[in-house]
């Protein structure tokens, strides 16, 4: 439905390939091809690692991929033997420690990109860290309240709080929820993809036809900063296409292996 919507895993997945860690690296999807099942069942080497690319421990990260797959209902690091062949299924790449490091990054970035009319400090900003949630898995919200817990702990911002297309708070309430007159919002998604190119967007006021016509432009769907009710807001980049994430996956990968050795 989104043709951006495999873009970051491709990504990823190539400056994995270029690190030569790895016999090889494989893409693979639950939606689209090529599907899960299928590339898994071509791959012959003795070990093979799984690594959800998923923001949060939710409904298709936590069950329905493990199941399909036949791994265990267990918690953390699942493993299967079959065929002679070890099967390592890791949690996914938002729950790293790390992401609190993209995360911070994002939101420095976008307030240098456009610091227009000047740039706040980080004291006189309202950062709010904007995720999906859903009430289909208790989860789904965690990572994102975890890294506002982390980050609202450094004391840097104002205000550190979450937002969510599907639970409350909803997306369209940073304005009420503001305690500054500069928010910054950055999307807790993977890629920028049609949740953060164009639900965010709109949800925080932009009118739809705007959003649209923007993305098929190529422009950035928000034009940073925006002022909004007697506020300006910036909206950065998804943190998951940062290249960080590649190194992410790596340690996610080595550490589900420690086990096993």
């Amino acid at each position: 439905m989104n043709p951006w919507a495999a873009l970051p895993v491709l990504q990823q997945a190539e400056n994995l390939r270029r690190l030569g860690l790895f016999a090889s690296v494989r893409e693979a999807f639950w939606k689209q091809e090529p599907q899960i099942a299928e590339v898994l069942a071509s791959i012959t080497t003795p070990r093979v690692v799984i690594v959800p690319c998923f923001l949060s421990e939710g409904y298709f990260s936590d069950r329905v991929i493990p199941k399909a797959l036949e791994f265990p209902d267990t918690e953390g690091v699942r493993t299967v033997e079959r065929n002679g062949q070890l099967l390592v299924y890791c949690k996914p790449v938002g729950v790293h420690p790390r992401l609190t490091d993209v995360v911070l990054s994002r939101a420095r970035a976008v307030i240098a990109q456009a610091p227009f009319p000047v740039c706040p400090r980080a004291s006189d900003i309202s950062l709010f860290i904007a995720g999906h949630g859903t009430e289909r898995h208790a989860n789904s919200r965690g990572s994102v309240e975890t890294q506002v817990e982390r980050i609202g702990a450094l004391g840097l911002y104002a205000s550190v709080q979450p937002l969510f297309l599907e639970e409350e708070p909803r997306i369209g309430r940073a304005y009420e929820l503001a305690k500054t007159s500069n928010i910054v919002v950055v999307p807790f998604f993977l890629g920028d993809g049609l949740h953060a190119q164009e639900d965010i967007p709109v949800m925080l006021g932009e009118p739809p036809d705007k959003v649209r016509q923007r993305v098929r432009n190529g422009l950035l769907a928000w034009r940073n900063p925006t002022e909004r009710h007697g506020k300006l807001l910036w909206y950065s980049a998804s943190v998951g296409t940062d290249p960080a994430l590649a190194e992410v996956i790596v340690e996610l990968s080595e550490a589900a292996l420690q086990p096993a050795s």
